[in-house]
């Protein structure tokens, strides 16, 4: 009975961490480009940082859900990677925080570079889900 719950377990967990892959991708790579072939360059970098803003929590929250899922179903490893990518979602969020407030005068903000960033982080932490989705398919 207990390896029938643990088989359930690392398969929930790798369920909702392929959900959070898939997620990753299309708020990474699918809407960017759609993004920047039908805006302006200025709506199009907006767009981007709005979305990966807002699709942030939500990730981390499902590699939580896969992280505690795995480290239920024995597989530690896989459970590590994930909380450590939940983290890394939520850590992309907070690089896009609004700003508060006005610049000292003279200074500049270089939103496009938080863009690629932000876009960079989320991809490194989609590569971190299925590093961990794959250890969660071996048991480890």
């Amino acid at each position: 009975m207990l390896g029938n719950l643990q088989t359930l377990l690392n398969n929930l967990a790798l369920m909702t961490c392929a959900v959070a892959i898939g997620a990753s991708w299309v708020a990474s790579i699918v809407s960017p480009n759609c993004s920047f072939d039908k805006l302006t360059g200025a709506r199009a970098d907006g767009h981007v940082r709005e979305l990966i803003h807002r699709t942030s929590p939500q990730l981390g929250f499902l590699m939580a859900v896969s992280g505690g899922l795995f480290l239920f179903a024995s597989s530690l490893i896989a459970g590590i990677v994930s909380i450590v990518a939940a983290f890394g979602f939520y850590a992309t969020r907070m690089l896009l925080a609004p700003k508060e407030g006005k610049n000292a005068p003279g200074v500049r903000t270089r939103r496009k570079e938080q863009r690629g960033t932000s876009v960079a982080l989320s991809l490194t932490f989609t590569a971190a889900s299925m590093i961990a989705a794959v250890l969660g398919l071996f048991g480890l």
